[in-house]
């Protein structure tokens, strides 16, 4: 190993990784398997994956490509050397609008290619639920499908060449050959003459065999893709190594096609009284040539209601308990609808027809879909439920199929969601499957065993979309016999002579029960924690387990997370890479044997913003803010921390000291050379500028004010430390709304603070501290029911959500985090028949990364609207301040190409009369500072319609 690394890195121009941290990185997919590889390489270019392949082929090392890492099977985790293409092996070489083609490396992410070539009204038409994050190489090798394979067919449809290279060096160009271009390349001198000799001979010893054992179905993905060798397939040895999922070569570049795509979309759901009785209507349904028919069952929309996730879309949905959702497509609105309404009154006029609801709002058809696409996070730990997901039959056997499937889980007394592409007969499933105790794991193997054999007998396939990897393969022999399993063997070899590419997956497999990333041997260390995590029922482990690896939090654009992902592209730098790390560390195998010390998983928190996106965003809500919060809480115990740390996580202890010399301080703050030197003292950049303290607080100026309103309510006004020792003006112009609207505004006397900044260092022990002051100094109001009113979004979400992380049973707390309000919010429900002059401005608006995870960001957005402005809500993410990480001398770079995706820019474009609208501090700091335009919050905002 130590000369394979050593020889990679003098070789390429990529990067190396044969560290522990990396290896632990890569130890699993989105599957239950876990295989811990020799290394990691990340390659820059086409010359690099060749001396990777050409160096490990000298040291006989095996070798594993993956793009996105969201494979269900397994077939992206093993011994080996796993070559990472999706960092900057990504490029689109060329669009051809005429030929509709597009030609692109293997890294390029699905969304990418769909962006680029929708310029042209074009799309490549298999588009899995992971779009954001799938590679084209990783489709290629899983035979990827989607929703819209029923507009264009399996990601082998639309497949016109591929160049490949074998594990022994061989470069070459594949495609579709006619009988003379057979016999020419069969007579090259060669390695590239023996392999099409080889695959001639193949197809005639097994063309019997193909034509009988092959399911002729919209989904068969499993196994080789054999009939595309055959003489009624093309001879396309390009389509044949589609789904081959890296057993038998490495794809360096592929030549695609593309299709037209509809400018229009309609979509109609039909509810039916059970899921079965919707599919018995497959066929009829698809006469009308839908671009797309789904299905979701009751099940799966339950358990989205018991997680409070797209609650709301059941309420959305016709009657039923079994739902199709069909996408008709065209050149207007007009025209998708009307195919729509063909159906919808053939339907109307036949007995007992399905409850129907055609949408005409794109943003509910968008969130229909995407509950359809989210069903893989649906469940409570989908590492338990995989490994029968994605089986498909004949269409027009799907409802029967479907009856028999569900009694078979009533045999094993599993509970299932169903939901899938039923417009090709692909069932995915989330069964509770036991895969922690040898009973259970004894018993999930019986099931699987007959829900091949149930797959089998209605002339299915065992996988309909993801591949078999280790999940399916060892039942293949059930699907094709024994005769064509051997006839896979020798077209591997004809490949892979060595059996060196992804050796043990697809062919002579691992058993599906081998290699668990769980099993009865997972035994995770038992930790204490701050944080009580009571969702994850107590324990730090549990809540670990949380990431299903489908790798949401790997998108290059749209969303909050993961913004430090989106800027460095690093597989640690993702809330996945993040969260596998933690589990590594939990397993003290690779890593971990350091416990909360682990060096590994600091680095890989270190470019936590702690943004709080993937708790809203991520499909299973991982928390990764409060678990680098917890891990760096014991990983500094009895060790010193950096100076940043005691700088800006102390701030509320500096600023009350600083108050009461404002003066001196922002001289010395802002002379070039005394500040020089005080942000090399606390870790500050030399670029960025230090805030000045207010030369008064606002908490001194609300007590000095000779008169003050009363009105029909009291109110708390939360005076946090940045609004009352920074910017008093935003919360003196909220205690005028307020009065304005009719409230008496009142002030903690006693100096409180939620201690939001300890978070992000640590420091929970002293964050505590600080809470149980808050309510003990706020028991009356609390009990009283007394609104708290805040302006600074990341401290209400420390009421919102670490309060009662952090104390779970006390009921003051959970008192204090239901009547905590951010200011729209309180308008919301206080003052939602209030009528404000209208502005009649345009306006662009930052919203805080913690307002729209945990609060309420809608309510600022109808608020803004009710004040007359014309409002562009920025889809920029993390404004990448994030506290003190963007003030940072190691955050900084960091901190301004998160700015530089989408929000700096936008900033700088926008007219000079356009009000710019932050209500967080960090964000507007990181706006002022890069752009120099004024940043208003909220309240400055309202305060402004008071004059007209």
């Amino acid at each position: 190993m130590r000369n394979l690394e050593r020889e990679l890195k003098n070789t390429i121009e990529g990067e190396v990784r044969f560290d522990d941290g990396s290896r632990a990185l890569y130890s699993t997919d989105a599957s239950n398997y876990r295989q811990i590889p020799i290394g990691v390489v990340i390659p820059k270019n086409k010359q690099d994956v060749i001396q990777i392949t050409r160096i490990c082929h000298k040291y006989q090392a095996p070798i594993l490509c993956r793009g996105g890492g969201t494979s269900l099977a397994g077939q992206c985790c093993n011994v080996a050397v796993v070559i990472d293409m999706s960092k900057y092996f990504n490029k689109i070489i060329h669009i051809d609008p005429v030929n509709k083609t597009a030609l692109v490396e293997p890294g390029v992410v699905l969304d990418t290619l769909q962006k680029e070539a929708g310029k042209y009204q074009l799309t490549f038409g298999p588009d899995p639920s992971t779009h954001y994050n799938c590679t084209l190489g990783g489709m290629i090798g899983n035979n990827s499908c989607g929703a819209h394979s029923v507009m264009a067919g399996k990601t082998d449809d639309n497949v016109l060449e591929l160049e490949i290279l074998t594990y022994d060096g061989l470069v070459m160009r594949v495609g579709a050959v006619d009988k003379e271009q057979l016999e020419v390349l069969q007579n090259e001198e060669g390695r590239k003459g023996e392999i099409y000799r080889r695959l001639k001979e193949f197809s005639q010893k097994y063309s019997h065999l193909i034509e009988e054992k092959y399911p002729q179905i919209p989904r068969r993905v499993s196994g080789y893709n054999l009939p595309w060798l055959l003489e009624k397939g093309g001879f396309d040895v390009a389509k044949a190594l589609v789904g081959s999922e890296c057993t038998c070569v490495i794809v360096l570049e592929a030549k695609l096609k593309l299709v037209y795509n509809p400018p229009a979309r309609s979509l109609l759901v039909l509810g039916y009284p059970d899921i079965y009785s919707a599919c018995d209507h497959i066929s009829e349904l698809m006469s009308y040539g839908p671009i797309a028919l789904e299905g979701i069952d009751d099940v799966l929309m339950s358990d989205r209601n018991q997680k409070k996730i797209h609650a709301q879309d059941t309420q959305i949905l016709p009657d039923g308990k079994g739902w199709l959702l069909l996408q008709f497509g065209g050149e207007s609105k007009k025209e998708s609808d009307a195919k729509a309404q063909k159906m919808m009154e053939v339907l109307q006029k036949r007995e007992n027809p399905p409850s129907m609801r055609l949408y005409d709002h794109p943003e509910i058809e968008q969130k229909i879909m995407e509950t359809r696409e989210a069903g893989v996070g649906t469940q409570e730990r989908v590492p338990n439920e995989k490994g029968w997901e994605d089986s498909a039959v004949p269409p027009e056997r799907l409802g029967d199929y479907l009856r028999d499937f569900r009694r078979l889980f009533q045999k094993y007394e599993y509970e299932c969601a169903l939901y899938g592409h039923f417009g090709q007969g692909c069932v995915h499933t989330r069964i509770d499957f036991d895969l922690y105790t040898t009973e259970g794991i004894a018993k999930y193997r019986s099931f699987i065993d007959e829900a091949a054999d149930l797959v089998v007998r209605y002339g299915g396939s065992l996988s309909g979309e993801h591949g078999d990897g280790q999940s399916r393969a060892a039942l293949l022999p059930k699907m094709f016999g024994s005769e064509l399993i051997q006839g896979f063997r020798e077209f591997k070899s004809i490949w892979d002579p060595d059996w060196k590419m992804n050796p043990g997956k697809l062919i002579d497999p691992y058993s599906p029960i081998e290699n668990l990333r769980l099993g009865p041997d997972y035994k995770p260390v038992k930790v204490k924690t701050h944080f009580a995590f009571p969702e994850d029922d107590g324990s730090f482990a549990k809540a670990t387990l949380r990431c299903v690896g489908i790798g949401k939090c790997r998108r290059n654009e749209n969303g909050t997370m993961c913004p430090s992902y989106m800027v460095t592209k690093e597989e640690q730098d993702s809330t996945r890479g993040r969260a596998r790390l933690l589990f590594e560390m939990l397993q003290g195998e690779i890593i971990g044997k350091n416990g909360w010390k682990d060096e590994s998983v600091k680095q890989a928190l270190d470019l936590c913003l702690a943004c709080k996106g993937c708790k809203k965003e991520c499909p299973m809500n991982v928390d990764m803010a409060t678990y680098k919060a917890e891990f760096l809480s014991h990983y500094y115990q009895g060790r010193i921390r950096p100076r940043s740390a005691y700088a800006f996580g102390l701030i509320y202890w500096w600023s009350r000291v600083t108050s009461h010399f404002p003066t001196i301080a922002n001289f010395f703050l802002t002379h070039s050379f005394f500040s020089r030197f005080i942000k090399w003292g606390i870790g500050a950049h030399p670029k960025r500028s230090l805030p000045r303290f207010a030369r008064k607080s606002f908490k001194k100026w609300f007590f000095q004010r000779t008169s003050s309103a009363t009105g029909h309510k009291k109110v708390i006004l939360w005076p946090d430390t940045f609004n009352n020792y920074f910017h008093p003006q935003h919360a003196k112009d909220a205690v005028d709304v307020l009065e304005h609207l009719g409230f008496e505004v009142s002030v903690p006397k006693v100096s409180l603070c939620c201690g939001r900044p300890l978070y992000d260092y640590g420091m929970l022990t002293l964050a505590k501290k600080n809470l149980r002051q808050i309510m003990k100094e706020l028991k009356k109001e609390i009990h009283d029911g007394t609104p708290i009113i805040g302006l600074e979004p990341s401290c209400i979400s420390v009421f919102r959500d670490e309060l009662t992380n952090l104390f779970p049973s006390d009921m003051d707390a959970k008192r204090l985090k239901n009547q905590t309000l951010l200011l729209s919010e309180f308008i919301h429900f206080y003052a939602k028949d209030h009528s404000f002059k209208p502005l009649n401005k345009k306006a662009l608006v930052q919203g805080h990364c913690h307002h729209k995870s945990v609060i309420h960001f809608e309510y600022e957005k109808e608020i803004l609207q009710r004040l007359g402005l014309d409002i562009q809500i920025l889809d920029s993410g993390c404004c990448g301040m994030a506290g003190g990480f963007g003030f940072e001398k190691d955050h900084y770079d960091i901190s301004i190409k998160a700015a530089e995706r989408v929000l700096l820019p936008s900033i700088r474009n926008a007219p000079l009369d356009t009000l710019i609208i932050a209500n967080g501090f960090s964000c507007k700091e990181q706006i002022e500072q890069a752009t120099g335009r004024k940043v208003y919050h909220l309240s400055q905002i309202i305060k402004m319609t008071f004059n007209g």
